[in-house]
């Protein structure tokens, strides 16, 4: 008997370390699985502040590439309407000589009146969409770089036309001059 008693005594001290062990583990593996719920959870909060972020500056670069569009587009203008004030002035003593001068005259008031009320109005959209761009307000489809080189329109049917008898390229000037040369030598 003495052999039966130490050995239940010895299954039941195995037994109860089995047991001590199985908490112990099911206690790790309940802890590992907080930690795993926790470590998501941080994960997605993270994810979530990183990609806040990144808006952010996304959003940043395109409002400063849309102001930088718009100042280089009013010093363009800026410098455009005295150039285009000048030649206005030299078409009108021009047209003392030449009287078909006063048609580029018209051309070029037109011109700078036509320029002056589209640049007013991009700005205004340009100023829109910087606006637009700012954080709180609803999510843009946000352009990659607003610096590439645009392409050429394919409808030209806006472009102004020149007078007719005013050349549209240099070879024609050449063509004019020495054909004028010629007629005053002869």
């Amino acid at each position: 008997m003495f052999g039966k008693k130490a050995l239940m005594d010895n299954l039941s001290r195995d037994l109860d370390r089995a047991r001590d062990k199985r908490n112990a583990l099911e206690f790790k593996r309940d802890a590992l699985a907080s930690d795993v719920t926790t470590l998501t959870a941080q994960i997605a909060e993270l994810e979530a502040r990183l990609s806040e972020e990144k808006d952010r500056r996304e959003r940043e670069r395109v409002g400063g590439e849309i102001e930088g569009i718009k100042k280089r587009l009013k010093d363009t203008a800026t410098a455009f309407a005295p150039i285009i004030a000048e030649l206005c002035d030299a078409t009108e003593a021009a047209a003392a000589v030449v009287p078909e001068a006063r048609e580029l005259n018209s051309f070029l008031l037109s011109v700078a009146t036509e320029v002056d009320m589209v640049i007013d109005a991009l700005l205004r959209e340009l100023q829109r969409q910087a606006e637009a761009v700012r954080p709180g307000h609803a999510a843009l489809d946000l352009p990659q770089s607003l610096n590439a080189a645009p392409e050429p329109p394919k409808n030209n049917d806006r472009l102004l036309r020149l007078p007719a008898w005013l050349p549209r390229n240099r070879d024609t000037t050449k063509k004019q001059s020495a054909e004028g040369r010629c007629k005053t030598a002869a």
